[in-house]
């Protein structure tokens, strides 16, 4: 029990639980970027694609 004590203790001194939450809320934050970015850019390529079908059935 006391080893688990040292090493808790020595985790929260250590720089590195506040690094890995920095690194896990970047990612949530580009996740969250990229997501709204594909929504939005999929509708516009979607009505893009709709428009390039209709005048080449236009054409045929």
């Amino acid at each position: 029990m006391n080893a688990f004590l040292t090493r808790a203790k020595n985790f929260l001194k250590s720089e590195d639980g506040p690094t890995a939450t920095e690194y896990a809320v970047m990612l949530a934050l580009i996740i969250v970027v990229a997501i709204a970015a594909i929504g939005t850019l999929g509708g516009t390529v979607n009505e893009m694609f709709t428009s390039v079908e209709t005048g080449i059935r236009a054409q045929l």
